[in-house]
């Protein structure tokens, strides 16, 4: 029998975020220009596993993805797990500096998708310098309530069914339906409050309107990629974020709201040009 074995290492760091302990779990391949990928609202680094095999990108990219606290296997901190959690911009980013600080890296690539793709805003707002450059996924300023949030964390709500059906409804009907599946099925395994938490982050408190025309460009190098089939982040919201940064923006037909995960094979078509670029660069 042929055994397939990927490539991919999964590691334990243990990390003080804002004075706070934390074990955070991370997956990682290939070597050369760091490429921190992060994941979905109520999600985990499951979602990159076609950017961790990819022997195109891993040729010239240390590819690392990090399970944010409370997912994946990336515990709450300790005694903190019956406390109400909702993520805030400065937490998110205080995460993410933390990790790169941590494992030493020099002007990594953040591509982020969802709420990760609104994050890499905060990024170049506040710490372009450190960056080489930002790839934001499904990324946009803001994004309008579309559903009552309360139900995602209920008593009389099967959380993880609830989270996994919107998450279906993100996803393009063109899309691998066993891609489509097993992008649902790690929505389905998320912690009671988990993605309701991070949608105080998507929702409300990340929300950058005001901020994106302060964000400079030139400073760091800013790319937008965003799936045509996507109610949450449109790409007429994607296109509005674009024209005020001044940057390029590229549609994928037939893909949703997670691309990487949703239709794998044809996003990494997307996205090995625009590593390429950034590479070259």
């Amino acid at each position: 029998m042929t055994v397939f074995i990927e490539p991919i290492t999964g590691r334990y760091a243990h990390i003080e975020i804002d004075g706070t302990p934390h074990r955070i779990y991370w997956e990682e391949a290939g070597a050369g220009i760091p490429l921190i990928c992060l994941h979905t609202a109520g999600s985990d680094g499951r979602q990159y596993r076609a950017v961790l095999n990819d022997a195109e990108i891993t040729r010239h990219f240390r590819v690392m993805v990090f399970d944010m606290p409370r997912h994946g296997k990336s515990s709450p901190p300790a005694g903190t797990v019956d406390e109400d959690y909702a993520l805030t911009s400065d937490a998110y980013v205080a995460q993410i500096l933390a990790f790169c600080d941590a494992m030493e890296l020099a002007a990594p690539v953040v591509m982020g998708c969802s709420i990760g793709g609104r994050i890499v805003l905060h990024l170049a707002l506040r710490h372009p310098d450190r960056f080489r450059a930002l790839i934001g996924l499904q990324s946009s300023a803001r994004v309008a309530p579309y559903y009552d949030t309360s139900w995602l964390d209920r008593a009389d709500v099967h959380g993880g069914r609830i989270c996994g059906a919107i998450a279906y409804g993100l996803m393009a009907p063109q899309s691998p339906e066993a891609d489509r599946d097993e992008t649902r099925w790690h929505y389905m395994q998320g912690g009671p409050g988990v993605f309701k938490g991070d949608m105080w982050f998507y929702k409300v408190d990340g929300d950058m309107t005001d901020k994106v025309a302060q964000i400079d460009p030139g400073r760091v190098p800013i790319h937008l990629l965003t799936g045509e089939y996507d109610y949450s982040c449109t790409p007429a919201d994607s296109a509005v974020l674009a024209r005020t940064l001044g940057v390029d923006l590229t549609v994928m037909p037939e893909m949703g709201h997670f691309p990487m995960s949703e239709n794998p094979k044809m996003f990494l078509e997307y996205l090995r040009p625009v590593l390429a670029g950034i590479r070259s660069a």
